[in-house]
């Protein structure tokens, strides 16, 4: 019997309940996967919690690897025994085994494990529209990432320096520097101790970066935009710390002509052309060893509600696989 994560109530980690569910055929278009291993995100405390809108019974979870077990009728784009992985598409990835649209899945390449799939198909992507589409990084650029040593953090770090950036990260510790050092920081800040935005003002002389990459949200959001060059980008991309304030549009123009966008990956590999372009510059980072997917921390799919404690109280790094 198939088990998985249920939720049937928003609130803390308690409310997960590992459960027997029962899978029906994969209607015409979906395909049924057995998951090898399944990612876990900060969106996923979003959406349990009910900061992110959701109706109970639920299930948990946006990212998976794992084998094709049955396509329905209407299904080309996977068969039978493929190696696949996947970001996005209905909750549900909490389980031991899924029905999912087909056109969601990508094939893995042979180089590719489970485990490195279902731990970088979320955040990898992210970094890639980010640092490609939402705002295409040039040599030469500086440019700031907050949570700099997290999962999303330490993929935009290695992947802007191999584009030649000079890149500016936020940590929380010590220990959390060092290990963004290590993965491509050029100046990891310890805003703990630290004011930011003096020491981006320090490094850049003056001038500010030409864009800001910012998950945390309500600690760091006015600051972040006093580290913006004129004309700058502003990408709020998740609120770690909580939603940003409703805000003044004129404090974007006093600052310098600035732009705001709010974008999420679900948008940007909405259609499949699009998906499959993101993945396959995803894999050839990969492949090409110019980025590392760092698996830091397991645990049992079953141990869910331990896994999302630790995430939210910052105890992890890098990123973090749930194994059935």
């Amino acid at each position: 019997m198939n088990h998985a994560i249920r939720i049937y109530e928003t609130g803390g980690p308690e409310v997960m309940r590992w459960e027997e569910l029962a899978l029906p055929d994969p209607a015409p278009n979906e395909a049924r996967v057995r998951h090898e291993a399944v990612g876990l995100n900060f969106i996923d405390v979003y959406f349990r919690s009910g900061r992110y809108p959701l109706q109970p019974p639920s299930g948990l979870g946006l990212e998976g690897a794992g084998v094709v077990e049955a396509v329905g009728a209407a299904v080309t784009a996977v068969k039978v025994g493929d190696r696949v992985a996947y970001a996005g598409g209905p909750l549900g990835a909490y389980a031991e085994a899924r029905n999912i649209p087909a056109d969601r899945l990508v094939a893995l390449p042979p180089a590719i494990d489970f485990r490195t799939a279902a731990a970088m198909m979320l955040q990898g992507m992210t970094a890639q529209y980010l640092l490609r589409r939402t705002y295409r990084v040039q040599p030469g650029d500086a440019i700031l990432i907050h949570a700099a040593a997290g999962g999303v953090g330490l993929l935009v770090c290695q992947w802007a320096k191999a584009l030649g950036a000079t890149v500016i990260g936020t940590v929380g510790s010590d220990a959390k520097a060092v290990l963004a050092k290590a993965h491509g920081c050029d100046h990891p800040i310890v805003y703990t101790r630290e004011d930011f935005v003096a020491r981006v003002r320090e490094i850049t002389g003056g001038a500010g970066v030409p864009v800001v990459y910012d998950s945390v949200g309500a600690d760091t959001f006015m600051k972040s935009l006093d580290c913006l060059r004129p004309l700058g980008m502003m990408v709020t991309f998740g609120q770690s710390a909580g939603p940003v304030a409703p805000l003044d549009t004129q404090e974007l123009s006093k600052r310098g002509s600035l732009f705001l966008t709010r974008p999420t990956l679900f948008t940007y590999v909405a259609q499949r052309a699009d998906l499959l372009r993101s993945a396959g510059e995803l894999f050839d980072m990969v492949e090409s060893g110019k980025l590392r997917i760092e698996v830091n921390q397991t645990y049992a799919l079953r141990d869910a509600a331990r896994a999302h404690v630790d995430l939210a109280e910052r105890r992890t790094t890098g990123s973090t696989v749930l194994l059935p």
